[in-house]
């Protein structure tokens, strides 16, 4: 957020349904499974530890962003849908 300009004291806050990808990157210990994890993705844990960006678990069920990753019920499209305000598409 510096680079553009915009000042902030606290992290960004990132939140998940991954509970690998929290694993991850609170210990960044290479090991076998991450051996082939590219060297840019190492910016995520980098900022973590420096205090810019912090992750939460977030359960899918509670996780509105699931909306545009995963094929859902109509109920739960719908349930979704509502809390980011976008509105049914109707002819």
């Amino acid at each position: 957020m510096t680079d553009l300009g915009v000042g902030q004291d606290i992290a960004n806050a990132i939140y998940t349904d991954s509970q690998s990808v929290l694993a991850v990157a609170r210990r960044p210990i290479f090991h076998a499974r991450t051996k082939h994890i590219e060297v840019h993705y190492h910016y995520v844990m980098e900022t973590l530890s420096v205090g810019e960006i912090s992750f939460s678990y977030v359960p899918t069920q509670d996780n509105p962003a699931v909306l545009f990753t995963k094929a859902l019920s109509r109920e739960k499209f719908e349930a979704f849908r509502k809390p980011l305000s976008l509105i049914p598409f109707v002819d």
